[in-house]
């Protein structure tokens, strides 16, 4: 693992992308105490209380400044960095620019952009690894099977994976989603369900080429069974190309879930994402530019920097891809 990070941060271009990742990722799940109206901790009345991890009955419905004014001078609260809430409306500030109460703005609700951006992350990446997650498991199973028994199992896996891949992917989930009810979970399991086909024929061809490996003969020599050694010995050794897809793959699902946001299909409110966000803005887009700037730069940026880690992963797994590499070794 000390290898691999200090591989992947020799570059200052991936160790940027894999910085902005991180950033990224520890946004998205401390969103709730970085970005919100409530108080990280307070007290109230004596009583220790966390709004906003865990709201209290006596204060769920008191707005910011009504709990600012039930607090006692004995009271006192730690508020978030960013102490506005992705949801409150504020119609007295919609469509206001960036400003130092609102650095990415509001927008035709008067909710706070970058309060809505980084809770928005949550859903984009969760949306990425959940679907990422079932391609996997259905790739690498699938992909494993044909390769580890070929024959006609392998023939008639082959023939399916193709038909899947003659689907175009994306209207294949619209399809599906029109007769789905919008939902982040329908979008991850459609997804997952359709994005498994790279990853498989990756396994299975990193399958067929170990099967008859030394160590794979030795060990059914031994007597050990066929799913023994094909999910103890080889699949192990046939991962390496699966996490540089996985890489990928994460990008292009963050980006699938944007793109159906942004037509409506996707997230509903008032769950936010970066593609809902983005969709919600186009009839303000000339009058208020932020509302397209700020979310579509950190989406290019995510999906740039999760293409630049991958890039760097294949790299790193086969120097034959980089010639600068390879002529080193």
């Amino acid at each position: 693992m000390k290898a691999l990070l200090r591989d992947l941060y020799g570059s200052g271009l991936t160790g940027a992308a894999v910085s902005f990742i991180l950033l990224v990722g520890v946004l998205a799940i401390l969103a709730p105490v970085i970005a919100s109206d409530r108080p990280v901790v307070m007290t109230l009345n004596g009583d220790l209380l966390f709004p906003a991890i865990r709201e209290d009955g006596r204060t769920r419905m008191l707005s910011r400044d009504e709990l600012m004014a039930a607090m006692t001078e004995t009271d006192w609260a730690i508020w978030p960095f960013h102490d506005q809430s992705p949801d409150t409306n504020d119609l007295a500030k919609r469509l206001t620019g960036p400003s130092g109460e609102h650095p990415f703005g509001t927008d035709q609700n008067g909710r706070d952009v970058l309060a809505r951006i980084i809770h928005g992350g949550r859903v984009s990446l969760a949306v990425g690894f959940v679907s990422m997650g079932i391609a996997l498991a259905i790739g690498v199973l699938i992909g494993a099977i044909a390769g580890w028994f070929g024959g006609r199992v392998d023939m008639v896996i082959s023939r399916f994976i193709e038909i899947v891949i003659c689907f175009p992917t994306f209207f294949l989930i619209l399809t599906v989603m029109a007769f789905w009810p919008p939902s982040i979970w329908n979008i991850m399991i459609v997804i997952g369900l359709t994005g498994w086909t790279g990853i498989a024929r990756l396994v299975r061809g990193e399958v067929m080429k170990l099967r008859n490996e030394e160590f794979i003969l030795s060990a059914r020599v031994t007597g050990t069974g066929d799913m023994s050694i094909l999910f103890r010995h080889v699949l192990p050794h046939a991962l390496a190309p699966v996490i540089v897809a996985a890489a990928f793959d994460v990008a292009g699902a963050m980006l699938t879930e944007s793109s159906l946001s942004f037509l409506g299909f996707g997230v509903q409110a008032p769950t936010s994402s970066w593609g809902q966000i983005l969709g919600q803005s186009k009839p303000y887009a000339r009058t208020a530019w932020w509302l397209v700037v700020f979310p579509g730069v950190v989406l290019f940026l995510s999906i740039t920097a999760y293409n630049i880690l991958g890039d760097r992963l294949r790299e790193r797994s086969d120097p034959r891809s980089n010639p600068k590499r390879a002529g080193r070794r």
